[in-house]
């Protein structure tokens, strides 16, 4: 039935006397790598791959990077460099069944002189036990593995399968080379782009570095029919007007979820409040759910902040509830109100060390038992054990200090608080050294 139906295909394409058209993408996919745009840091002369292709030993291969950097492309042309036989397969649409044929005929076209470059597109979506079976045919040259995926392969990938390929980052495509991609369709279709200069610079932007995305913009816009009074091109407004902004790259359970969450912390603990805005912002244009962000932006206020600014927690919880009263879009600028608070106060980590540091040592000494003068005797057993004698009551002291001893009596005694010189913590500072001299003073 297949060849039946490719027989049809060919002569339907006779009688035409055409093919049928081909996406612009397609027809300006790189012949060799040297046409590759971009990505000058895997496969430049001195690249990883460069230095592979030079010496004749190119091993298994892991393209991590985000959609549209040329992945695909570059492996297909990895193939025709060194003579091998390309096979591409998808994860999503692969299952056991499909990964023992495509190794079948590896085994035959190892046996008859020819290798196999496997080509794994979204390799992440196998799971452990379908991305072991690749380990046997990789280690005995039956098939050169190269996987690619949009997600971070230390957390989806085997590390056995890792410790048997190489790593390579591919990267957004830069304005520079989109610019140098769109010069190429504008040769290819024979005719410049209907856009005048903002407009030109607004698509580049809309493509927000996926090359395969701004090719199919260009399609578009070549397709569409000029007025003869707009001198020819369109203007930004008016391209505005016929293009829908593409949508930023973020998956709120991947990669992206957990590199913008990062980068927001750290752009508050640096105390830049218009970076702190703009990774909020992109959060929540990409679909973020403001409670996680709430929740995360309390936790700051624990972590980075802390004793330093108390009133920084209770700003954060009131900006969450807020948000709970008001919802979206309206309740989202408490979000913002508590995420410049935040950047702006002052910082201490010296609580979070400090509890940290605490649990360590309640670690090593497991289950000692508190001072018994510290410990209340409400039974006579008890008070003849020792619990409760020699208490001493702090209200009864000159200074409501006595100075004892808390800690067990096995334990040297810990300290855990170095509260630093900023903001409310500088008071809490003056306490800790003053309560500390009247301790030296207490009598041993």
């Amino acid at each position: 039935m297949a060849d039946l139906f490719e027989t049809t295909a060919q002569e339907a394409s006779d009688r035409t006397g055409r093919e049928a058209p081909r996406p612009l993408a397609d027809r300006l996919r790189p012949q060799t790598l040297c046409e590759v745009i971009g990505q000058e840091q895997v496969i430049g002369p001195e690249a990883p791959l460069g230095v592979m292709l030079a010496a004749g030993a190119l091993g298994s291969l892991i393209f991590w990077g985000p959609p549209g950097v040329g992945k695909t492309t570059i492996a297909r042309l990895l193939a025709h460099e060194t003579d091998l036989h390309f096979v591409q397969i998808s994860a999503i649409f692969s299952g056991i069944s499909d990964l023992r044929k495509v190794f079948e005929a590896a085994k035959i076209r190892r046996q008859n002189g020819q290798g196999t470059l496997l080509f794994v597109d979204e390799i992440h979506r196998f799971n452990k036990a379908q991305q072991d079976g690749f380990l046997p045919y990789m280690e005995d040259g039956t098939i050169l593995l190269v996987g690619a995926t949009t997600e971070n392969p230390s957390f989806e990938l085997n590390a056995a399968v890792l410790s048997r390929s190489q790593v390579l980052v591919l990267t957004r495509l830069t304005l520079g080379d989109l610019e140098r991609l769109a010069q190429r369709a504008e040769q290819e279709l024979n005719r410049p782009l209907p856009l005048d200069g903002p407009a030109r610079e607004a698509l580049l932007e809309m493509a927000d570095g996926d090359g395969r995305a701004l090719l199919n913009l260009i399609e578009q816009v070549m397709a569409w029919k000029i007025r003869p009074e707009n001198g020819g091109k369109l203007t930004k407004d008016a391209l505005s007007t016929r293009l829908m902004k593409r949508a930023a790259v973020y998956d709120k359970s991947g990669d992206e979820h957990y590199n913008l969450i990062s980068a927001l912390h750290k752009s508050i603990r640096g105390s830049d409040p218009d970076a702190a805005l703009y990774w909020l912002a992109r959060m929540l244009e990409g679909g973020e759910d403001p409670r996680f962000l709430a929740r995360r932006l309390t936790m700051m206020s624990t972590e980075d902040i802390g004793m330093a600014d108390p009133q920084a927690n209770t700003v954060c919880l009131n900006a969450w509830q807020t948000y709970e009263r008001l919802g979206s879009p309206e309740g989202e600028l408490a979000l913002a109100n508590a995420a410049v608070y935040l950047a702006l106060a002052p910082k201490s980590n010296a609580v979070y060390v400090g509890i940290k540091a605490a649990r360590r040592a309640a670690q090593k000494t497991g289950s000692e038992p508190p001072p018994k003068h510290i410990l209340n005797a409400p039974t006579a057993l008890m008070e003849d054990q020792g619990y409760g004698a020699g208490y001493a009551y702090d209200h009864d002291a000159p200074d409501g200090f006595s100075g004892q001893n808390y800690f067990p009596e096995t334990m040297k005694r810990g300290v855990y608080y170095f509260p630093v010189e900023r903001g409310f913590e500088r008071e809490l500072k003056k306490r800790v050294d003053y309560f500390a001299k009247l301790r030296a003073k207490r009598p041993d």
